[in-house]
C-alpha cells in the first residue's frame, strides 16, 4: 500500500517523491515510461567518457533561494553562466542583444545612450503585442527581428512568430549594457556530478520505489494508493478524449570531435544558416577536462508518435483552447494532482517545476 502513486521521474515528479518521502513520511511508488530517471534533464556519460544532456543543454538558475537550497541538499554545484552567441551575418554575435551585439553587428562603438536612441527609431510601436513578431518588433524594430528572430522561430516551432503567443518571444530580454549572460538570476550552476546523480540522490530513500520503463496505464490497476501525482502528457492521461495536443520533438545528433574544442560557447544558435536551430558543446557546461570534445545538433519537428521525446508544448491560440478542454476535465478528477510541463501543458524552467512542487507539500 503507498500513500502516492507518482507519474513521471522528471525533475517534477522526482521532487514531489523526495519531499513526500523526506518531509511527509509518505510511501512513493514512482512510475516512468522510459528506461532512466531525469526526463529531458537527463544526462550520462557517452562512449567518449564525456558526460551528455541526452536531451540538450540544460542550464540551472534560479531567483529563489528556497529552490537552491533544497537541491544543494543533493548535490555541489560548480559555477557556470550560460552565454549564448548567434551565427549572424558570417559572425559570432553576442545573443541576447546588449550594447556587444550592437558593436559586432555595425562595426561601431555604442553606449547605453546611443543604443536606446537606435532601438527607439527603429522598433515599431505596439502597446499591446499580440504574437511573438510582435513582441519582437515593439522592443527592437524589424531588423534585428529578421537577423536573430525571424527564421530561427519558424525552424523552432514549424509555424511563423506571427502565429505564435507574444510570450515564446518576450522570454529573451534587450539590455542596454554589456551584461552578455543569457540568465541573470542570482543562482546559477550545474550540479557538480550531474543532473542524473542529483536525481539519484533525491530518490535514495527506504520510501521511494522507483518502477521504470513501463507506462502507468499498463499497471494502475494492480497498486494500491491513495493519492495519484501525475506529471505526463494530460492528453494521454485523458485517453485523448478531445484528440492529441500538438507537442515539438527534437532529433538530436551528437558528434565527437579528436580535439579539445570546437566552439567559444557553450551554445551557439543558427537563426538563418544550417538546418539544425543550434549546437552545444557539452564541456563548456560541465567543466569537464578530455581531450576530445562531444556536440549536439538540434533539429526540431512536429510531435508525431510515442516513440517521440516531448520537448515543446506548442504556445498557439488553437492549442491553448484544446488544453482548456483538458483542464476542464482535471477540475472533476478527484484525488489526482496535475503538476508539471506536459501535465500543464505550459513551457516551465527546471526551478519553476522544484518550485511548484515546494509551495505545494511543504
Amino acid at each position: 500500500m503507498y500513500d502516492f502513486c507518482v507519474v513521471g521521474a522528471g525533475i517534477t515528479g522526482i521532487t514531489a517523491a523526495s519531499v513526500l518521502a523526506r518531509e511527509k513520511g509518505k510511501k512513493i511508488i514512482l512510475v516512468e515510461k522510459r528506461d532512466h530517471i531525469g526526463g529531458n534533464c537527463y544526462d550520462y556519460y557517452d562512449e567518449h567518457d564525456i558526460l551528455i544532456h541526452k536531451y540538450g543543454p540544460h542550464i540551472f538558475h534560479t531567483k529563489y533561494k528556497e529552490v537552491w537550497d533544497y537541491l544543494s541538499r543533493f548535490t555541489e554545484w560548480i559555477p557556470y553562466v550560460h552565454k549564448v552567441l548567434a551565427f549572424v551575418d558570417g559572425k559570432f554575435i553576442s545573443f541576447p542583444v546588449n550594447i556587444k551585439t550592437m558593436e559586432q553587428l555595425f562595426n561601431k562603438p555604442f553606449t547605453a545612450t546611443s543604443m536606446k536612441q537606435w532601438i527607439d527609431t527603429h522598433r515599431v510601436p505596439i502597446k499591446d503585442p499580440q504574437n511573438a513578431e510582435e513582441m519582437v518588433i515593439s522592443r527592437m524594430g524589424w531588423g534585428l527581428y529578421e537577423k536573430f528572430f525571424q527564421n530561427y522561430t519558424l525552424k523552432q516551432w514549424g509555424i511563423q512568430a506571427r502565429d505564435l503567443g507574444p510570450e515564446v518571444t518576450a522570454r529573451i530580454p534587450i539590455r542596454f549594457n554589456r551584461d552578455d549572460r543569457y540568465f541573470t538570476d542570482p543562482y546559477q550552476g550545474m550540479p557538480k556530478d550531474g543532473f542524473s546523480k542529483m536525481f539519484q540522490r533525491m530518490l535514495d530513500h527506504e520510501n521511494i520505489e522507483l518502477v521504470l520503463g513501463v507506462d502507468y496505464k499498463d499497471i494502475i490497476e494492480d497498486i494500491n494508493f491513495d493519492r495519484l501525482i501525475y506529471t505526463g502528457p494530460i492528453d494521454h492521461f485523458f485517453d485523448y478524449q478531445y484528440g492529441p495536443l500538438p507537442y515539438r520533438a527534437i532529433d538530436f545528433e551528437f558528434k565527437t570531435f579528436d580535439q579539445e574544442w570546437i566552439q567559444s560557447a557553450a551554445v551557439v544558435n543558427y537563426p538563418n544558416t544550417t538546418k539544425s536551430t543550434r549546437t552545444t558543446e557539452f564541456k563548456h557546461l560541465t567543466g569537464q577536462k578530455h581531450p576530445k570534445t562531444t556536440t549536439c545538433y538540434e533539429y526540431p519537428y512536429d510531435f508525431k508518435s510515442q516513440k517521440d521525446i516531448v520537448c515543446y508544448p506548442m504556445p498557439t491560440n488553437d492549442a491553448k483552447k484544446k488544453y482548456d478542454n483538458y483542464k476542464k476535465l482535471t477540475e472533476k478528477t478527484n484525488n489526482v494532482a496535475f503538476v508539471g510541463r506536459l501535465a500543464q501543458y505550459r513551457y516551465l524552467n527546471m526551478d519553476e517545476c522544484v518550485r511548484k512542487v515546494l509551495r505545494r507539500l511543504t
